[in-house]
């Protein structure tokens, strides 16, 4: 038999043949060492067609965002716009008041009444969408209105300034007179002529009455202010033969509607030159001749 082993002595070679104790020895594999050391993966330059994929993206992220911003000014807008419509066009707070309605100019022809009664049937109408032009015309058909100017006085008002058909002269008709205006235009009649003067000419369509008419007209119209109020009465057998009758009894053979300023220019100055002068004959303004 093998006699028993003695342990080794605390560094004394184990005995000889004696068989060494295996110990178990760990797993030799190198250290992982620290972060510096470990390998790192290659990054490398960035490629060209990653920073154009990045531009594009970032492209079309602005361009959404541009896109949003136009659809939210848009829809803005177009609430606003539909607002302002609305008020314009619907809403009371423009329509028109006839109690805001100022008339001028109405003159002594024309009724201020059916003017008004013309203007009432737009009451309520907002003022863009009152329709002035065809108020104009209906307004100018009444009687004595020859010219009408229709302006919208915000909020809710109407400014119409008229201009009337004044008479100038009066021509006998039956047991009245018409009362015409400078155009020939008939604006009334009345039982006497009290306040303009009387035209001798026969109111008819012939044309020869009509020509006389308006060359008796044409005189009246040149007539400065001063010598106009002091006209008693027309003549005028033909249109080249007028004549007027002062109320101081002067009479003025004006003859055609020739060179009209410059014979009430002579006129005038006649009557001041030679006050006692009965005739007064500018139907040739150059070589006037008084009596």
């Amino acid at each position: 038999m093998r006699p028993p082993s003695t342990p080794a002595r605390r560094g004394q070679p184990p005995a000889p043949g004696a068989e060494r104790e295996e110990r178990p020895t760990r797993d030799r594999t190198p250290a992982q060492g620290t972060p510096e050391d470990r390998p790192r993966p290659a990054t490398g330059p960035v490629s060209m067609v990653d920073r154009l994929a990045e531009r594009d993206a970032e492209r079309k992220a602005m361009a959404r965002i541009r896109f949003w911003r136009r659809a939210a000014w848009a829809t803005g807008g177009a609430a606003i716009a539909v607002a302002l419509g609305w008020l314009a066009f619907f809403s009371p707070l423009l329509a028109l008041d006839p109690g805001q309605v100022a008339i001028s100019g109405e003159g002594t022809t024309v009724d201020v009444g059916e003017v008004r009664d013309e203007i009432l049937p737009e009451r309520g109408v907002p003022l863009p969408r009152l329709d002035t032009v065809a108020l104009r015309e209906r307004v100018l058909g009444l009687n004595g209105v020859k010219d009408v100017r229709i302006m919208r006085a915000w909020p809710q008002g109407l400014t119409v300034e008229l201009t009337s058909r004044e008479p100038v002269v009066a021509v006998p008709d039956g047991e009245a007179y018409a009362l015409l205006d400078e155009d020939a235009v008939r604006v009334g009649t009345a039982a006497s002529a009290k306040d303009v003067p009387v035209v001798g000419v026969p109111l008819s369509d012939d044309a020869g009455s009509r020509a006389a008419l308006f060359a008796a007209l044409d005189v009246m119209a040149a007539l400065p202010p001063g010598l106009a109020g002091k006209v008693a009465s027309v003549t005028a057998d033909t249109q080249d033969d007028v004549r007027t009758r002062l109320d101081d009894g002067t009479a003025v053979v004006w003859g055609s509607g020739d060179r009209l300023e410059l014979k009430a220019r002579v006129v005038t100055t006649l009557r001041r030159a030679e006050p006692d002068a009965r005739i007064i004959d500018v139907s040739s303004p150059d070589l006037p001749v008084t009596r």
